[in-house]
């Protein structure tokens, strides 16, 4: 198990890269937000690379929620449009599953528990990096 700490954002698809060329042959499985996963998706194209053993679960909220609540933690209750279009992720849209593709990394999209459900069980059932985008 490992965690970022102290407000760092954009640690999860590095870490997991580390921990699976660290461990060959254990399961990697990284939980990852869309605003901090859009830092460092880079790194999506080295699992592919390396064929290494990572799934990687995006919460696709469309937002920099983090930000959004460090504007409430320094007293910033209503943030006007041009804050809000920096950290919402909604326009456009993030498609995690065509940047996954893009790098080579096989992905797929859950927008409910089920089908969340069932691309876990087929992750973590086979080899090499998968990404599930889970629509939150």
């Amino acid at each position: 198990y490992m965690m970022g700490t102290g407000g760092s954002i954009g640690g999860g698809i590095p870490l997991a890269t580390g921990a699976a060329i660290a461990c060959p042959g254990r399961k990697v499985v990284n939980l990852e937000a869309d605003g901090s996963g859009m830092y460092t998706v880079q790194g999506l194209w080295t699992q592919a690379r390396e064929h290494l053993d990572v799934v990687t679960i995006v919460f696709s909220n469309r937002a920099y929620a983090i930000l959004h609540g460090e504007m409430k933690n320094v007293g910033v209750n209503a943030i006007g449009e041009n804050a809000r279009r920096m950290l919402d992720l909604d326009h456009p849209a993030l498609d995690w599953v065509s940047l996954a593709k893009g790098m080579g990394v096989e992905a797929a999209r859950a927008d409910t528990c089920e089908r969340f459900d069932a691309l876990l069980d087929a992750a973590l059932s086979r080899p090499g990096p998968f990404l599930i985008e889970a629509v939150i």
